[in-house]
């Protein structure tokens, strides 16, 4: 494939040329299909043939969408837009969505009305190989555009593979229906052209969930937090990290925020050390503006080591509670601090938290206790 990124002039190491360059390989690919079908389709009469056509070239556009889509997402943030335009990508997968959609029900109620209303066909053997051919073309340049995608990190792609893959099986179907009717001269065009609009209408919908959940926030990439978890905790003076959150601008483009547990004697001046240490390295290795929360905790005194097993024991007996951070005692106020890492699975968290106070207003009466109770967001 290097010969079609000498083509396109593009860089096959960076996200943009691998979207600019399998967009325009689809572009070329399926409107070279999109035109054989459709000749063809006039030619034979065919509603599945020239649906497909018609699908084939709306793959097309969706891979203009996206190279609009990749353009656009690397316009220079701005006073409306401080975090960019990256999720400009979303919204063109969005709209390739609806348009794989569309195409599904415009066949539908095509398919539908030639049910009632058929006309005849005439097809040959030699149409129906080109269909044929078309079909393995499909599935492979499918495959090849999924691949991509995800290389890439771009749902859009993704989106326009799994369509592509459809079409190859919608040829499937076309094919079979026409040989049906070569065979026993019985006309199932319009049937066939029904079940490849439900497999088209599937595929939008596959594409427009997808889609959907990066507008809505999906849960922060875990192989980079991962990374980052490791890089805060081997920090000298972080005790330990938790709580970490990351929020997309674009799929390159990330911000994220982290608790950080650190000695309660450590100065102010100590701690903003390292920390800003830690933020310009995260900034500049793992391109995430990091911000950081302090937890000040006691690790060494025997009346803290007690307080966390307590704490432990009531937690291990707990399954939906995976941990507990954040433990601390002020002195002045009698208060006992502590965070809870619950699952989603638990739906009561006002139960959990009356009864930890009680299990803890048995064991410590003289205190008040400070419950926060989180899930994870990475």
């Amino acid at each position: 494939m290097n010969i079609f990124y000498k083509l396109f002039k593009q860089d096959p190491n960076t996200r943009d040329g691998i979207i600019v360059t399998t967009s325009w390989i689809g572009i070329v690919v399926n409107l070279l299909i999109a035109v054989t079908k459709i000749v063809i389709g006039l030619i034979s009469s065919s509603i599945a043939i020239i649906s497909e056509g018609a699908n084939n070239a709306g793959d097309a556009l969706s891979s203009v969408m996206t190279l609009i889509g990749a353009k656009l997402a690397k316009k220079h943030p701005d006073e409306k837009h401080p975090f960019g335009y990256g999720r400009i990508e979303y919204i063109s997968g969005l709209v390739i969505a609806v348009v794989i959609l569309v195409t599904g029900i415009e066949l539908l109620i095509s398919s539908v009305k030639l049910i009632f209303h058929p006309e005849p066909l005439s097809i040959s053997y030699i149409a129906l190989g080109l269909v044929a051919f078309s079909a393995v073309i499909k599935f492979l340049l499918g495959n090849y555009t999924i691949r991509m995608g995800k290389k890439a990190g771009s749902t859009a792609l993704e989106a326009v593979g799994s369509d592509c893959k459809t079409d190859s099986f919608a040829s499937i179907i076309t094919i079979v229906s026409s040989l049906v009717f070569l065979i026993f001269k019985w006309n199932v065009d319009a049937y066939a052209g029904v079940i490849t609009s439900f497999l088209i209408i599937k595929a939008g919908l596959g594409a427009l969930r997808e889609t959907l959940s990066e507008i809505l926030g999906r849960p922060g990439d875990a192989e980079l937090a991962a990374k980052l978890y490791k890089e805060i905790r081997s920090t000298d003076g972080i005790l330990a990290a938790v709580d970490m959150m990351l929020h997309n601008y674009g799929p390159d483009a990330w911000s994220g925020s982290v608790n950080v547990e650190i000695d309660h004697e450590k100065t102010v001046g100590e701690i903003y050390q390292f920390l800003h240490e830690l933020q310009l390295r995260i900034m500049h290795e793992y391109h995430v503006v990091m911000v950081f929360g302090v937890y000040a905790v006691d690790y060494d005194g025997a009346y803290i080591k007690e307080l966390r097993r307590t704490i432990a024991d009531f937690v291990g007996a707990r399954e939906h509670v995976k941990s507990f951070h954040a433990v601390y005692i002020d002195q002045q106020t009698d208060k006992i601090y502590c965070d809870f890492i619950v699952d989603y699975k638990l739906k009561d968290w006002e139960k959990l938290q009356k009864e930890f106070e009680k299990y803890m207003a048995e064991r410590y009466p003289e205190k008040e206790v400070i419950l926060t109770i989180e899930t994870e967001y990475v």
